[in-house]
């Protein structure tokens, strides 16, 4: 049994934490704002399905990218970067990368070059990973550590407002109106409009910067240990990245292939080509991971933080999770435009893709009341209340735009299945995760199985499902890793890159076999993630740890 860290009296500084949370914001902020600049580029570069995905592929590898830099920093420097500048300047530096993509953006939309485009969300993602490999460890050590978790969970309720608003906002900046997106006005839209949209985005950069660098409310956060080394785990992120590298070029470069006066058998052949490669890339990931497993249980030494099971499942746990989350709100829009599901135009679109991001938001919220220093039965109360509260907000946020949401009305029927969920799990890691996976698969078979407002209500509640999963998944991954810690947390950012490889897929099955049925890709890793939960805790329990009573006595 390893031992747990008893309840300290360090008191929450909620000076820093508030500034904090504004970097949590930009990230849901823009990358929900992807669900609207998606359709735009799909219909301005004339793209299929597949290739109007390669957004979400550049924007989520750049994790990938940005965390593995970092690692092999610290295992050829011996000193971890994040640690070696602080929590508050990594934050700072990061920020600053992503004004200067978001300058990049500008140059290349002025250059009507969506490759251009590509590279520059690539550059604003690429500072996002150093913000948040600083902001989740940063937001667990201004409190009491037994409610580090609920810390990050309060980031993520903010990140996940960014992400709800992220829509309306880049909707309204692109088109001057977030009621009547028609899609005439998408196809009478000049990038101009996206211009001024990335000024602003880098200007917002560019102050956050500065709030965080001349905050004294801030701590440095600077920590001087040394990097534990991990020759063979470094070895076989190089050789995955060489052979993701290898097969992402020709997936790249099929976007320019003009299949407008194509024959059905040429642009078939297409469409295979390119989920060839992307499975391909798929499998470089999994059956990497999966023999890092088998050799570091063989021979640990040199592996690092990856001899531990828990978190080399925890890595393809977090690859999953990312990648569903973004796959079932990047391809929503295109699911709605079908007849099937409404018809819906882009106007009409936007306040579902949003309901989607803001479940995300109810369930964050939920999550972060352990964060506050309040009685057992307010907790409980709270739990209750605050889902249905946020539920409210976002309706009357989009009614403000000027949306019907009318047909959104009875969707509270998911919030109020997700807080028994809630009830049910009671703040334990391994048994959330499976009661959220378990509905996660219930939903998304009962939206392949139907069609209209029962299939829509029940993608959207993915969210709801989603929505507590990244801290269940991080805090089993890392659960009795010691001083590997640190390590281990790195190797979890890096997989934020199934956010980059699954959409893609599902947008390719989309363009063969048609969007509706694309979704069982969710359906995969949800019962993927439910095999996690049941597999992680007897791995704990076999190193002798209980995390989940663990957790209940140090949340008390």
């Amino acid at each position: 049994m390893i031992a747990m860290v008893q309840p300290s009296k360090q008191p929450t500084n909620y000076g820093a934490l508030g500034t904090l949370v504004t970097v949590f914001f930009f990230w849901g902020f823009i990358a929900a704002g992807n669900s609207v600049f998606i359709p735009f580029c799909k219909h301005y570069f004339h793209l299929d399905q597949f290739q109007s995905q390669l957004i979400d592929f550049a924007f989520y590898t750049a994790y990938y990218v940005g965390a593995l830099i970092l690692f092999a920093y610290g295992a050829f420097g011996g000193k971890d970067l994040v640690g070696k500048w602080g929590y508050k300047r990594s934050i700072v530096y990061g920020l600053l990368f992503s004004a200067f993509g978001a300058a990049a953006m500008i140059f290349a939309v002025n250059a009507n070059n969506f490759a251009g485009m590509l590279i520059g969300l690539f550059i604003v993602a690429l500072g996002f990973s150093l913000q948040q490999t600083a902001a989740q460890p940063f937001a667990i050590t201004l409190g009491d550590p037994a409610t580090g978790t609920s810390r990050v969970n309060l980031g993520g309720g903010v990140n996940s407002f960014g992400t709800s608003i992220g829509p309306l906002v880049v909707a309204l900046a692109l088109f001057g109106s977030t009621a009547a997106i028609t899609d005439e006005k998408i196809a009478a839209l000049s990038l101009s409009k996206v211009i001024i949209l990335y000024t602003c985005v880098g200007g917002l950069f560019l102050g956050a910067a500065a709030l965080f660098y001349f905050s004294k409310k801030v701590p440095s956060g600077i920590l001087l240990e040394k990097t534990e080394k991990a020759n063979k785990a470094l070895n076989t992120f190089l050789i995955m990245t060489v052979l993701l590298i290898a097969l992402f070029i020709p997936v790249f470069n099929s976007y320019k292939t003009d299949l407008t006066n194509a024959s059905v058998s040429e642009k078939h052949a297409m469409e295979a080509y390119r989920l060839y490669w992307l499975l391909g890339a798929l499998a470089v990931v999994v059956l990497g991971l999966l023999i890092s497993l088998s050799s570091a249980k063989r021979k640990p030494a040199g592996w690092g933080a990856m001899q531990y099971p828990q978190l080399i499942l925890g890595m393809l746990g977090i690859f999953v999770y990312v990648g569903v989350e973004v796959a079932i709100g990047s391809n929503l829009g295109e699911l709605l435009r079908q007849p099937a599901f409404g018809s819906h135009a882009a106007s009409e679109a936007t306040p579902y893709i949003g309901m989607y991001w803001g479940s995300l938001m109810i369930g964050r919220w939920t999550g972060a009341i352990n964060a506050f220093n309040l009685s057992r039965n307010t907790k409980q109360l709270l739990q209750f209340i605050v889902p249905l509260v946020a539920f409210t907000i976002l309706i009357i946020i989009n009614s403000l735009a000027g949306y019907d949401m009318t047909p959104l009305y009875y969707y509270i029927v998911c919030v109020l299945i997700q807080i028994v969920a809630f009830f049910i799990s009671n703040h334990k890691p391994a048994r959330t995760l499976l009661i959220f996976s378990l509905l996660g698969v219930v939903a998304m078979v009962i939206g392949l199985l139907t069609t209209g407002k029962i299939a829509i209500y029940a993608f959207l509640s993915g969210g709801l499902m989603c929505s507590i999963m990244w801290p269940s998944i991080f805090s089993l991954s890392v659960a009795g890793l010691g001083k590997y810690t640190s390590q281990g947390s790195a190797f979890l950012i890096t997989m934020i890159l199934g956010g980059g490889i699954l959409p893609p897929i599902q947008g390719k099955l989309a363009d063969l076999v048609g969007i509706h049925f694309s979704y069982i890709v969710a359906v995969i890793c949800f019962a993927y993630l439910a095999i996690f939960a049941v597999a992680v805790k007897g791995i704990l329990k076999k190193q002798g740890i209980d995390y989940d009573a663990e957790i209940e006595g140090a949340s008390h």
